[in-house]
Protein backbone atom coordinates (compact mmCIF):
# COMPACT_ATOMS: atom_id res chain seq x y z
CA UNK A 1 0.00 0.00 0.00
CA UNK A 2 1.66 3.75 -1.27
CA UNK A 3 1.24 6.49 1.02
CA UNK A 4 -1.82 7.82 -1.37
CA UNK A 5 -3.92 4.52 -1.18
CA UNK A 6 -3.03 4.95 2.73
CA UNK A 7 -4.04 9.09 3.01
CA UNK A 8 -7.50 7.72 1.02
CA UNK A 9 -7.91 4.74 3.68
CA UNK A 10 -6.89 6.76 6.94
CA UNK A 11 -9.26 9.72 5.61
CA UNK A 12 -12.09 7.17 4.65
CA UNK A 13 -12.74 6.23 8.31
CA UNK A 14 -14.15 8.05 10.99
CA UNK A 15 -12.08 10.15 12.91
CA UNK A 16 -10.64 9.55 16.40
CA UNK A 17 -11.17 12.19 19.26
CA UNK A 18 -7.12 12.76 19.32
CA UNK A 19 -7.39 12.94 14.90
CA UNK A 20 -10.37 16.02 15.50
CA UNK A 21 -8.28 17.55 18.55
CA UNK A 22 -5.22 17.74 16.30
CA UNK A 23 -7.12 18.87 13.31
CA UNK A 24 -8.88 21.61 15.18
CA UNK A 25 -5.17 23.09 16.84
CA UNK A 26 -3.87 22.58 13.12
CA UNK A 27 -6.82 25.02 11.89
CA UNK A 28 -6.32 27.55 15.07
CA UNK A 29 -2.53 27.71 14.21
CA UNK A 30 -3.23 29.07 10.74
CA UNK A 31 -6.26 30.96 11.28
CA UNK A 32 -4.40 32.75 14.44
CA UNK A 33 -1.33 33.55 11.95
CA UNK A 34 -3.50 34.74 9.36
CA UNK A 35 -5.22 37.25 12.26
CA UNK A 36 -1.21 38.06 13.20
CA UNK A 37 -0.35 39.01 9.66
CA UNK A 38 -3.13 40.94 9.11
CA UNK A 39 -2.85 42.60 12.37
CA UNK A 40 0.61 43.54 11.98
CA UNK A 41 -0.53 45.01 8.28
CA UNK A 42 -3.44 46.92 9.93
CA UNK A 43 -2.99 50.71 10.49
CA UNK A 44 -6.26 51.92 12.27
CA UNK A 45 -6.87 50.60 15.83
CA UNK A 46 -10.49 50.32 14.86
CA UNK A 47 -9.27 47.37 12.45
CA UNK A 48 -6.43 46.39 15.35
CA UNK A 49 -9.55 46.20 17.99
CA UNK A 50 -11.73 44.19 15.53
CA UNK A 51 -8.96 41.73 14.94
CA UNK A 52 -8.01 41.20 18.52
CA UNK A 53 -11.61 40.12 19.24
CA UNK A 54 -11.64 38.10 16.47
CA UNK A 55 -8.15 36.58 17.62
CA UNK A 56 -9.47 36.24 21.18
CA UNK A 57 -12.64 34.52 20.03
CA UNK A 58 -10.12 31.58 18.50
CA UNK A 59 -7.36 31.70 21.23
CA UNK A 60 -8.83 33.98 25.04
CA UNK A 61 -5.12 34.34 25.77
CA UNK A 62 -4.09 35.66 22.59
CA UNK A 63 -1.91 38.43 22.73
CA UNK A 64 -0.66 39.80 19.37
CA UNK A 65 0.58 43.48 20.55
Amino acid sequence: MNSADFQRFWFSMGRTERQREIARRRKRKTGLAKVRERFAASKNEGEKAQLLAKARRMSPFIELE
